[in-house]
C-alpha cells in the first residue's frame, strides 16, 4: 500500500486554502502565514514515495480525526486517504526518563530537506501526539507555524501556557522554547518551518522538566 501523489498534492492544496483565509490576520501570525504560503509555491516535485507507515502513533489517527471541527474538516478529509502512508517518525534521541516517548509522538514531514517532496526553503508536515502525553520543551532555528486540526491541548511558549483549540494558529519564533501537553484526546496539527535554516532539527531544552506520560 502507498499513497498516490495526487492525494498528497490535494492535501497540500487544502492546507494552503485554509491558510489563505488567515493571511490577512494582523501581526506576526498573518505575516508568517504569508511567508509560509509564498515558500510553498510551487509545490516541489516528489523524489520519494509514501509507503505504508509502521509507526505505532497511527493507532491514534481515528481518535484524532474525531476531534476536528467544521473549520478543519476539509484538511482532515484530504488527510484521510494518505494518513497511514505519511512518513511518521520520532526524530529525537531516546530519553532515560521517557522510554515510551517515541511511541506517543510522531511527525510526518511532507515537504522539507529530507522529505519526499524536497525543499530547502520550507518544511511542511503534521504532528500527532497521543492522549496524556507531554512533548517536552524544545527549540530549533526555524520559525514555526502550527495550525491545530484536532484536539485541544496545552501549549507552552517562553514560559506561558494556553489551551489551544482546533482551528488555532500558533507561532513559535526562532529558538523559543515551547512544549505541548495532551489530556484525554490526541493532538493533530499541521506545521510549517521557514527561515534561513530549516534543516537543523529540534533539540530538547536543557530546562525541560522530567517527562510525565499521564497528566494529572
Amino acid at each position: 500500500m502507498s499513497a498516490d501523489l495526487p492525494h498528497i498534492y490535494t492535501l497540500i492544496e487544502e492546507i494552503k486554502t485554509a491558510w489563505r483565509h488567515r493571511q490577512s490576520a494582523p501581526g506576526a501570525i498573518g505575516l508568517e502565514v504569508r511567508r509560509a504560503l509564498a515558500s510553498l509555491e510551487p509545490p516541489p516535485a516528489a523524489r520519494g514515495g509514501f509507503p505504508l507507515s509502521q509507526h505505532p502513533i497511527t493507532r491514534h489517527i481515528h481518535a484524532a480525526f474525531a476531534g476536528g471541527t467544521r473549520e478543519t474538516a476539509a484538511i482532515i478529509e484530504a488527510l484521510k486517504p494518505v494518513v497511514y502512508c505519511l512518513p511518521w517518525q520520532y526524530t529525537y534521541p531516546a530519553r532515560a526518563d521517557a522510554p515510551g516517548l517515541g511511541q506517543n509522538i510522531a511527525f510526518a514531514e511532507i515537504i522539507g530537506p529530507a522529505a519526499p517532496l524536497p525543499s530547502e526553503r520550507v518544511c511542511l508536515g503534521l504532528t500527532l501526539i497521543a492522549p496524556g502525553t507531554r512533548y517536552p520543551e524544545h527549540h530549533h532555528p526555524a520559525t514555526e507555524l502550527y495550525h491545530v486540526l484536532a484536539g485541544s491541548a496545552l501549549w507552552t511558549a517562553d514560559g506561558e501556557t494556553q489551551r489551544q483549540p482546533p482551528g488555532a494558529f500558533i507561532l513559535h519564533p526562532s529558538q523559543i522554547e515551547h512544549a505541548m501537553e495532551t489530556r484525554e484526546e490526541p493532538l493533530l496539527a499541521v506545521y510549517a518551518w521557514t527561515g534561513p535554516d530549516v534543516r537543523t532539527t529540534s533539540v530538547y531544552a536543557a530546562s525541560a522538566p522530567a517527562f510525565r506520560q499521564r497528566l494529572l
